[in-house]
């Protein structure tokens, strides 16, 4: 026999001893890196920048209504007597990311302006704003946009609604869609 059909024998044969078996090396250990990302955006932000102003008037002996738009123009209804002096719908400037869309939630219900010396008040109601409230009616062009904010002013007479500064707070809710 050759010496090859010597080795190929002697191989066949450690085979048949073991069982049948053949005992390979294992491969040493792979290691591979994966990759992990987040993308932190911009806030969204709104904060008021100019205040809601009626302005000054006398209610009269019926009193009335003042309408302010958000365009900053007033109408009376009544006998209210507007005066002289600056009206203005409120501004709030919303930010985010550019194009983003989001919603527009006024009061749902009447907010009382206080007498700044006496517990005399007054209601304001039917609030309106450019863009309209509603559910992705606002759009962020640039990541920015003004939003503006009338309502209406229930005016007693001069006796429910003496001479004096009254003021108030409400709250309008922006949420990003």
């Amino acid at each position: 026999m050759r010496r090859s059909e010597l080795t190929f024998l002697c191989l066949i044969l450690q085979i048949l001893m073991t069982g049948g078996v053949v005992i390979a090396q294992s491969a040493p250990p792979v290691s591979a890196e994966g990759h992990i990302y987040a993308e932190v955006i911009s806030v969204f932000s709104a904060s008021e920048t100019a205040r809601m102003n009626f302005g000054k008037f006398s209610p009269g002996p019926q009193g009335g209504e003042i309408i302010l738009t958000p365009e900053s123009t007033v109408s009376v209804l009544g006998s209210v007597y507007k005066g002289p002096g600056t009206v203005n719908a409120a501004t709030f400037y919303v930010t985010g990311d550019a194009d983003a869309t989001f919603s527009i939630t006024l009061p749902s219900h009447p907010v009382l302006l206080k007498h700044l010396s006496d517990s005399r008040t007054m209601e304001v109601k039917d609030w309106v704003s450019v863009p309209s409230p509603g559910t992705g009616t606002g759009r962020l062009q640039n990541g920015y946009q003004e939003v503006y904010v009338g309502a209406t002013l229930k005016v007693g007479n001069i006796n429910d609604n003496p001479v004096g500064l009254y003021t108030g707070t409400y709250t309008i809710t922006f949420g990003f869609n």
